[in-house]
């Protein structure tokens, strides 16, 4: 997961009860070394949470990374982050692509008290983003099975929730994600790709949760 995802472009540290990365500010690394042979000494659920975060660069740019070894797809995932944090280093903007199917995935980590792992979440809420998106109109069926067909048969990941959790209580811990500077904001798939959609409709979401949790 640092690999590919947390160890690059700085980042802010601290989160709240209410939610994660609330405070700090982004502070750059002098560098980076990604040592694959490390890949092989992780647990099993680390490598997960490292494939979680992966899956989301399917759906940044069109590339097919299924169709690259793991280290230039690794190495990919890196140039696309780089790419995008430093042309918006502090989030003012672009960056928050990168929270592709981070605004649920934070809320499950709080929900559940943190016993589901970031990648895990990730991975979830990528599939939960698109089926919001196709709740709006803005993709199709077609669209939705690629992103289930990616996270979960090609990189083997859960797509569904862990059992028990309250959709309001997913509601309000959405509403306070980083993003929301003023209403739900989520990080959505569209006919013009993948980008910050604000104002999305309470019952919008509502709805998917309904539908796609319990």
């Amino acid at each position: 997961l640092g690999m590919v995802d947390a160890a690059i472009g700085g980042k802010t540290g601290v989160n709240l009860p209410e939610g994660k990365n609330l405070v700090g500010a982004f502070w750059q690394p002098s560098g980076v070394i990604c040592d694959l042979d490390a890949l092989a000494t992780l647990p099993e659920r680390e490598m997960r949470c490292g494939l979680g975060e992966m899956s989301k660069y399917h759906f940044l740019t069109g590339d097919d990374l299924l169709a690259m070894p793991l280290p230039e797809r690794i190495a990919r995932c890196v140039e696309i982050k780089a790419e995008v944090v430093a042309s918006d280093e502090r989030e003012g903007g672009r960056r928050a692509l990168l929270n592709y199917g981070h605004t649920l995935a934070h809320a499950l980590e709080i929900a559940t008290d943190h016993t589901i792992a970031h990648g895990e979440a990730v991975a979830v809420g990528l599939v939960f983003a698109a089926e919001l998106a196709r709740e709006l109109g803005r993709i199709d069926d077609s669209r939705v099975l690629e992103h289930r067909r990616i996270v979960a048969d090609e990189y083997g990941l859960r797509i569904t929730p862990p059992e028990g959790l309250d959709a309001e209580e997913l509601l309000l811990l959405v509403a306070r994600d980083k993003k929301a500077l003023d209403g739900l904001t989520f990080v959505l798939d569209g006919p013009d790709g993948v980008e910050v959609v604000e104002h999305v409709s309470e019952s919008a979401v509502r709805a998917t949760l309904d539908r796609f949790v319990w």
